[in-house]
């Protein structure tokens, strides 16, 4: 399988775990996802016109931008995406798991999240408005997620009218679910941190961070302000499960050093993945 087949598959995957969540979890109990997809399931409920056409019919216009602005790849992905997001909602109409609106906003929030997460890894997109904010993104001060949250917050808001006040309030759940979920399948539960350790003892300090963490360790030049004392810094990244283990050594190594732990979105090479010991 080409590449390009495999990254359509995983797009085609994520799309339909979407549509589960959505059609069998969220919308039979008039609970509805941010973006296009909460606009195209509003205008769907007022007209009696098809979900499936509105997905596409809204999408359309933020995909010409996209295309002239982000790129061609982005936008076909993008496009394939929503695509098979609008061939597997007339096929999946089964009947809701539940019909408690709380559990389906938890479990629904959960499901559509991991759907839009796997798309993104992949290279897609379901949501035209996060095209208008990467472009507003460099004209604005407001990051990209700023943006993105406000529209959601205008849209879920807006639901409140064609459904009820009940529904917007737990759209807007399912949202913030659906939210952190896609940010554990895009970046995964073993988060990454960064850490400025700041000690006289650095060389003991590297060897612990290489020979006993299997860590790559980078020494920085610094000065200190006040007294204008030349000094290293290391730089290092590890897992989030082994803070409490590089803390413990700092401090038995140096109590006197200053340590800065910083959150890690992305890192590849080094030695960021532990290495297997040789017998």
């Amino acid at each position: 399988m080409t590449g390009y087949a495999f990254r359509a598959v995983g797009l085609a995957l994520g799309a339909f775990i979407y549509t589960v969540g959505l059609d069998i979890f969220l919308v039979p109990n008039h609970v509805i996802d941010g973006g296009v997809v909460g606009l195209a399931l509003m205008a769907a409920e007022l007209t009696g016109v098809s979900f499936s056409v509105f997905i596409v019919a809204l999408n359309i216009p933020f995909f010409i931008i996209g295309y002239k602005k982000i790129g061609v790849v982005f936008t076909i992905q993008s496009l394939f995406s929503v695509l098979c997001l609008s061939g597997w909602s007339k096929f999946i109409h089964h009947t809701p798991v539940t019909t408690d609106p709380f559990l389906s906003t938890i479990y629904g929030g959960i499901i559509i999240g991991l759907g839009v997460g796997l798309i993104i890894r992949w290279g897609g997109s379901l949501d035209g408005t996060e095209i208008l904010a990467i472009i507003a993104d460099k004209k604005t001060p407001f990051s990209v997620g700023e943006i993105i949250m406000f529209f959601n917050l205008f849209i879920l808001g807006s639901s409140g009218f064609v459904f009820s006040w009940d529904s917007a309030m737990y759209s807007l759940v399912a949202y913030f679910i659906a939210y952190k979920m896609i940010d554990i399948v895009t970046n995964g539960l073993d988060e990454m941190k960064g850490l400025l350790i700041v000690t006289s003892r650095y060389d003991e300090m590297a060897r612990c961070m290489t020979q006993d963490m299997g860590r790559a360790v980078t020494l920085l030049n610094g000065e200190g302000a006040y007294k204008r004392e030349t000094t290293k810094i290391l730089y290092c990244v590890v897992s989030r499960l082994e803070i409490t283990k590089v803390k413990d050594a700092v401090r038995k190594i140096d109590p006197n050093s200053f340590v800065s732990i910083f959150d890690i979105s992305e890192a590849h090479g080094g030695l960021f993945k532990r290495r297997t010991p040789h017998h």
